[in-house]
């Protein structure tokens, strides 16, 4: 009789056959864990314990695509799972350690926008795939995909705002960067104290009075905008990413099985997964 496999020589056997069959995610997913390790050995070395964290959770979060795979019975796309990874250490790694959401200003928005549009593929897909089961009696309009789709990929980037404003009200993160302005309207400022917006124009300079009457000049060329301006253009540009897979998803799902480009980012159900391992499980004599 032939020998079962243990549990380990099948994950290993797995894993092989996963690397033979996708080398060049196989390839992104080893150098930018590689990439990863190093940083987290040198923030270790320089005693950068936050930066340790954001180190791990990387590491962590690079796991979640095939550990979803293996536990849900889906295929994602080894376009999507790439640009999942990549928007990973993007975020964490250069975005983060790297600082370059303050050297590149524009990195923020980058990914926002791609947020939106992973977001939407990701919700489109889930509604698709019972769209699709034969099991389910019922059968969902493209545009309706669509604008669910929409939906929950704003529905993720405003929970995500919520998230930084709590970390920033609560522990002073500054998640929502700041942005410096020239020109405010507040019905604070309004004299008699009514409904009234009162205008201030060519702010060139603020000045901070601290509780024992200290005062200090920030000298930063103009007013010091608390937040709002980076969650709103966070949200609109994930708008913007939402609204282009949104299109992608209705004409994917109106053309079934035409076009090349749409498949690479919308993940399908694996099946006849479970009973071919277990034939081929099945001991012999």
């Amino acid at each position: 009789m032939k020998k079962e496999q243990h549990p380990k020589g099948q994950r290993r056997q797995a894993l092989k056959e996963q690397v033979k069959a996708k080398p060049g995610l196989a390839a992104v997913y080893i150098i930018l864990r590689a990439l990863v390790i190093l940083a987290l050995v040198a923030q270790v070395f320089n005693r950068n314990f936050e930066n340790v964290f954001f180190c791990v959770l990387t590491l962590f979060l690079f796991t979640l695509p095939s550990f979803i795979e293996r536990t849900i019975r889906i295929e994602i796309p080894d376009t999507l799972e790439v640009i999942i990874l990549l928007f990973i250490f993007a975020a964490e790694i250069l975005g983060e350690i790297q600082a370059y959401y303050i050297q590149f200003p524009y990195w923020d928005t980058m990914l926002h926008t791609l947020n939106g549009f992973l977001c939407a593929a990701i919700g489109f897909s889930l509604l698709d795939i019972l769209n699709r089961n034969e099991k389910l009696k019922f059968s969902l309009s493209p545009v309706y995909l669509s604008v669910v789709a929409f939906c929950f990929s704003m529905t993720i980037g405003v929970l995500w705002e919520f998230f930084e404003f709590s970390m920033d009200y609560l522990f002073l993160l500054d998640m929502q960067k700041d942005t410096v302005v020239h020109t405010i309207g507040s019905v604070m400022l309004d004299p008699t104290g009514g409904n009234n917006p009162v205008s201030i124009k060519n702010i060139i300079d603020v000045i901070v009075v601290t509780a024992d009457g200290a005062q200090q000049s920030l000298g930063l060329g103009g007013y010091l905008d608390i937040g709002i301006v980076d969650t709103m253009q966070d949200l609109f540009v994930n708008f913007i990413g939402a609204v282009l897979f949104s299109f992608i998803g209705f004409f994917y799902v109106k053309n079934r099985g035409k076009g090349k480009f749409a498949p690479r980012f919308i993940p399908t159900v694996v099946e006849h997964v479970e009973n071919s391992s277990q034939q081929n499980d099945t001991p012999q004599k």
